[in-house]
């Protein structure tokens, strides 16, 4: 059975940093792309940031400069560094994986707050 357990989130200043981990309990190779959604208090689930199994990125324009995907193939393991946070960037945030199967795969997210 396929799952994603995301780590990482907590309660960071505005201009901290925190890397969200999201860890596969299969290889990362079973997933065409794996990569960060979020949603806020009242609004919809939205795609932060998506990496392919080619390497390719892909970032919300909110988080660009800001946020960075990465694979640790070893570790089965995707991570999303999280620079310069806003309040705006206070969400859950899930972790997604999408197999060559085509199912889709959700972890059960994590919160991330921004305040002071």
């Amino acid at each position: 059975q396929v799952q994603l357990v995301e780590s990482g989130g907590g309660l960071v200043q505005p201009g901290g940093s925190l890397r969200l981990s999201c860890a596969a309990s299969v290889s990362i190779f079973t997933f065409n792309s794996m990569g960060w959604y979020r949603q806020a208090p009242g609004k919809e689930r939205e795609l932060v940031a998506l990496l392919t199994s080619g390497g390719n990125t892909n970032y919300a324009d909110s988080v660009k400069g800001r946020f960075t995907i990465s694979k640790d193939v070893a570790e089965n393991t995707v991570y999303m560094q999280m620079n310069s946070l806003k309040p705006e960037d206070t969400a859950v945030y899930y972790c997604n994986g999408r197999a060559y199967t085509s199912n889709i795969y959700w972890g059960q997210g994590t919160q991330v707050t921004v305040s002071s």
